[in-house]
């Protein structure tokens, strides 16, 4: 069951990836959900409380993606390897939207802490990458990979759109697969959590 708070993060989050979090206000929010701004600011004191409120579940499950254990599958390959890659592009499949602000406007909303933790997330994974994989050409491969897809999906004006989310998960996997050596059959395997 949709609550009205749930509907106003979901509508605050595409205002806030389509317009951009400083274009948008909280009236046009309420329009958009067709509630009074009164209502919105019952459920969520600032524009900024509704940010936070919207963001956290995506910055949520990418902690889980992220974690020591898991950066560490990017090193060792195999199976490891390809649930990282399902996992994370599950997650910038899910979290479009949320995935869109983090590309495009961490630098202008760096100053807000639920950003603030998801830049910390990316330099995670940037440190993670830098002390333990070797090769320079390795180093672009997982750049280009990682970085990539998120472009592809979130990224403006390069965003593409995806009728298609099966055959669109499928290509992203093979290709992140191919680019980080994870074995095709490893790849395309279904997610195994959600």
């Amino acid at each position: 069951m949709t609550t009205t708070a749930d509907e106003l993060r979901r509508v605050a989050l595409e205002e806030f990836a389509s317009a951009g979090y400083h274009a948008t206000s909280i009236q046009q929010i309420a329009d958009r959900a067709g509630v009074s701004k009164a209502t919105v600011l019952y459920h969520f004191a600032s524009k900024e409380v509704l940010l936070e409120s919207a963001l956290a579940p995506a910055i949520d499950q990418l902690d889980g993606i992220l974690g020591k254990a898991r950066l560490a599958a990017l090193r060792t390959g195999g199976e490891q390897r390809a649930e990282f890659l399902r996992q994370f592009v599950d997650f910038l499949l899910q979290h479009r939207s949320a995935a869109s602000i983090f590309v495009n406007q961490a630098t202008t909303l760096e100053d807000v802490p639920i950003v603030r933790r998801a830049n910390a997330e990316i330099q995670l994974v940037s440190g993670y990458l830098e002390e333990n994989v070797g090769s320079l050409d390795e180093k672009v491969r997982f750049g280009v990979a990682l970085g990539g897809a998120a472009y592809l999906l979130a990224g403006a004006p390069l965003a593409m759109p995806v009728q298609d989310l099966d055959a669109m998960r499928a290509a992203l996997i093979t290709v992140l697969g191919d680019l980080l050596a994870v074995t095709p059959a490893l790849a395309s395997a279904p997610t195994t959590s959600d």
